[in-house]
């Protein structure tokens, strides 16, 4: 036994138990749960900012496009920091700046001092994720990868649940002088504030586990780390840029169009009635309108943690990544022009949200090297978030150009046709990471399982 050996008394000094693992994956899900919470509090309140604080649709979009932004400028950094300074440190540090992000935006109402509180969120919100992740492929690679990250996936989107459901369950803070009263902007954010206090509590938790368990356990180390050299982020291998392109192609069809989608469902349910409602009748279908967006994340919650064991269980990876392709593509369409219940379509773009996600970002620890899997993952969100930039505000423009809402719900196809076009060049970087990964310089996405890993 060396010096570096932990006390005798340790009967696996090498692992944490299988509890002590499931127990870090609650509390680095509930920083995600926060976050998510704070990105998607703004969708119901598209038509209230608009009728209350003057926006446009493309104002709107600026919202989460500077947030984006801020992202970009800050990703590659955040993933150097992941890297060098640890997940845990790392994780509490992107959790304030979520909390500060989200006091901001409720601060006050007006155009600037939003954007302002977006961009802050920005700043810290992505690159948490990225620290989410890299501390999910610390503590599960070569175990129960993908079914941890399904999990961790599922409580997240619980805040996306949250967050699209909250005219309904926070009634009273939308409305707070009743149905026939102006609806409240600043109550649902406040919300979001205590969704940024859950961030920084589940970071802090998240430091006393990993520190404990460095004292007690051998955990793996994140080794040297790259300096920020655009020639080496370019040395990537080509299957990792194939799951890059997929993950601009598949998030810029998906949350954008989550940006949107409430006022959306709104104007289309409102639609049946002729254009004409009572105030009543609007707020019922606000109402139902961020059910249906919660579908997406609710469906999603339930899928990804099966996808993910199924995948451990057979591989297949980049398979399941073409399945998920073509079952997105038709369902914006189906939303512009059919009469179907929304449910539908919502529900298999729920079913794509879980499958691709649930191999697409764990497909990458197969992929590039331990030690430079922060800014591998950084670089990937990095790029989504270019993706989010450019889509929130193509959408925003496009109904504003169109003149989508309740006295042209036709008004909202240009941005379905956008949002499909995407769905299909997603497709065609699907096929080519299939045919890669069964060649000769595949890395095992295909055949890895957890049985195999184990042997």
């Amino acid at each position: 036994m060396t010096a570096q050996s932990p006390p005798a008394l340790e009967t696996n000094p090498q692992q944490p138990s299988v509890l002590y693992r499931w127990t870090v994956l609650v509390f680095v899900a509930l920083t995600s749960f926060g976050n998510y919470y704070i990105y998607d509090s703004i969708n119901p309140l598209e038509r209230i900012f608009i009728d209350q604080l003057g926006f446009s649709a493309e104002r709107f979009g600026w919202l989460n496009s500077s947030y984006s932004v801020a992202a970009v400028l800050t990703l590659l950094i955040g993933g150097i920091i992941i890297d060098r300074i640890g997940t845990k440190k790392a994780l509490t540090v992107f959790a304030v700046l979520c909390l500060l992000g989200a006091i901001l935006t409720a601060l006050k109402g007006d155009f600037a001092t939003m954007v302002a509180g977006r961009v802050v969120l920005g700043l810290g919100a992505e690159s948490m994720t990225v620290a989410v992740v890299t501390a999910l492929a610390k503590w599960f690679k070569g175990k129960e990868l993908s079914f941890a990250f399904g999990i961790n996936l599922t409580l997240s989107r619980l805040g996306s649940v949250a967050a699209d459901n909250s005219p309904s369950w926070a009634h009273s803070l939308f409305y707070p002088q009743g149905t026939a009263g102006p609806a409240s902007w600043r109550g649902p954010l406040l919300i979001a504030v205590g969704g940024g206090g859950i961030c920084v509590f589940a970071a802090i938790v998240y430091w006393i586990l990993e520190s404990r368990a460095e004292r007690r356990y051998a955990l793996g180390k994140a080794g040297e780390v790259d300096k920020l050299e655009i020639r080496k982020i370019f040395r990537f291998d080509t299957s990792y840029w194939y799951v890059v392109i997929l993950c601009f192609t598949f998030y810029s069809a998906i949350f954008p169009f989550r940006t949107f989608a409430i006022d959306f469902f709104t104007n289309k349910i409102l639609a049946v009635h002729g254009g004409v409602a009572s105030e009543a009748v609007r707020v019922v279908a606000h109402e139902r309108a961020g059910f249906f967006n919660s579908l997406l994340p609710l469906s999603a919650m339930i899928a990804t943690p099966l996808f993910g064991l199924l995948v451990d269980k057979i591989g297949k990876r980049a398979l399941f990544m073409v399945f998920g392709s073509i079952l997105l593509m038709p369902v914006y369409l189906m939303m512009a022009y059919s009469d179907m219940s929304l449910a539908v379509p919502v529900c298999m773009m729920g079913i794509a949200f879980s499958l691709i996600p649930a191999v697409m970002w764990t497909a990458v620890a197969y992929i590039v090297e331990q030690n430079r899997l922060g800014t591998a993952y950084a670089l990937m969100t990095l790029i989504q978030q270019i993706g989010f930039f450019i889509l929130n505000l193509l959408i925003g423009k496009a109904n504003d150009f169109t003149g989508a809402g309740l006295g042209n719900p036709q008004g909202y196809a240009l941005g379905m046709w956008i949002f499909s076009t995407l769905g299909f060049i997603g497709l065609a970087f699907a096929i080519l990471l299939r045919v890669r990964e069964t060649g000769p310089r595949g890395h095992g996405l295909e055949t890895i399982t957890t049985a195999s890993a184990a042997a």
